[in-house]
Formats: C-alpha cells, sequence, structure tokens
C-alpha cells in the first residue's frame, strides 16, 4: 500500500504543480484513479527517472501545501 493518499481534488492541484515542474508531462500521462496511488508512484518514477523515495517526497511536499503554487 502507498505511503500517502491522495484525493482526486487533490490530485488536481498537484498535478499542476508537477507539470510546472516537469514541463514534459501531459494530462494523459498524469491520470488518476483515487486509490491507485503504487501504481501513480510508480507511473511518475518512470516519468521523471528518479527513485521512489524522490517521488513520494515530492509528492508530500506537494500535498502539505497544497493551496500554494510552488513545489
Amino acid at each position: 500500500m502507498a505511503e500517502i493518499s491522495i484525493t482526486n481534488k487533490d490530485w488536481e492541484r498537484v498535478k499542476i504543480k508537477l507539470q510546472r515542474k516537469y514541463n514534459h508531462l501531459t494530462d494523459e500521462q498524469l491520470q488518476y484513479t483515487e486509490g491507485q496511488e503504487d501504481s501513480l508512484i510508480s507511473k511518475i518514477m518512470e516519468l521523471v527517472n528518479r527513485d521512489r523515495n524522490y517521488v513520494l517526497f515530492t509528492l508530500k511536499k506537494a500535498l502539505v501545501n497544497i493551496d500554494n503554487n510552488r513545489l
């Protein structure tokens, strides 16, 4: 099970942050269904060529300040 939980509402904000940081990512690549965090993490790992810990850190950071536009 994933170490984080992301709602569909929160994902919309997080996705925008990720796309700002990694401008090559598309909406299609970042499709997410609530409850599929492990799959999302694996997909992001491949897309940005980073390890699981980095992706988790980035997602957690985005969720902490969800209203802030910065990642």
